[in-house]
């Protein structure tokens, strides 16, 4: 595994990255909501980019893993923030390969529209637009009176542990929201999901698909695979699909 280093971020957080040199465009893996650069899939793809000579990123938003500041003070615009910020430091306007799980794959939708090269999109499990969509829309009368009022609601998870959904974070993922409006992707675009994943549906993965516009756009779905996306022959299929798309 490549040396962890830190860097100062867009609102003075410091932020831990691991950057493994190589050919090709930089593989820049974006992790989901709460989960960090030490996750299974981050790691496995390191580890497999590095054998074969490929220039790799991997990094953890503010308030997640070894970066600074409090999870509870981000939202997406800043994690965002935090992504074009460690990549542009990494490498600069260089060719770059998007691989985002969950909500990287959000962000990598908000990335796509303010980088210069990309040369492909990776979506794992994409979660474009959660905190609308999924959080908002299933919340009661009762828990949106309580994040508007008191800023902030404690949310049991049926992964891990409860968190914190805030108001800032609801507000801020409005003014992202990517699946409003057509998303020009004119570069391969591959999308994985599994079948039996409680956290993001499958009409969400359909969504994604219908607002992207390109010309090498396809979804793929796993039969009897979950959000996790990380079983040994989940892993190959995403390293078969980065290199679809040039990585």
């Amino acid at each position: 595994m490549s040396e962890v280093t830190f860097m100062n971020g867009p609102r003075g957080n410091k932020l831990a990255y691991a950057y493994t040199p190589g050919e090709g465009p930089c593989i820049l893996f974006l992790s989901g909501y709460r989960s960090d650069m030490e996750g299974t899939k981050a790691v496995h793809l390191e580890a497999w980019a590095a054998k074969r000579g490929k220039a790799f990123l991997r990094f953890d938003y503010s308030g997640h893993g070894q970066s600074g500041g409090a999870f509870e003070d981000g939202c997406i615009g800043d994690w965002a923030a935090d992504a074009e910020a460690v990549v542009r430091h990494v490498a600069g306007d260089g060719p770059v390969v998007l691989v985002g799980s969950s909500m990287g794959g959000w962000i990598g939708c908000i990335l796509a529209r303010k980088l210069k090269r990309v040369t492909g999109f990776v979506g794992i499990a994409a979660a474009p637009d959660f905190t609308e969509d999924s959080f908002w829309s299933g919340f009661s009368t009762e828990q949106r009176r309580t994040i508007m009022e008191e800023g902030q609601m404690i949310v049991p998870s049926a992964f891990e542990d409860p968190y914190v959904v805030t108001r800032k974070l609801i507000e801020d993922g409005r003014k992202n929201l990517v699946l409003r409006a057509a998303l020009r992707m004119p570069w391969p675009v591959r999308l994985l999901q599994g079948t039996r994943d409680e956290a993001v549906s499958r009409e969400t993965a359909l969504r994604l698909l219908d607002h992207l516009e390109g010309p090498d756009v396809s979804l793929t779905f796993v039969r009897d695979v979950d959000h996790r996306f990380s079983t040994p022959a989940c892993l190959a299929r995403i390293e078969h699909v980065i290199m679809r798309v040039g990585g």
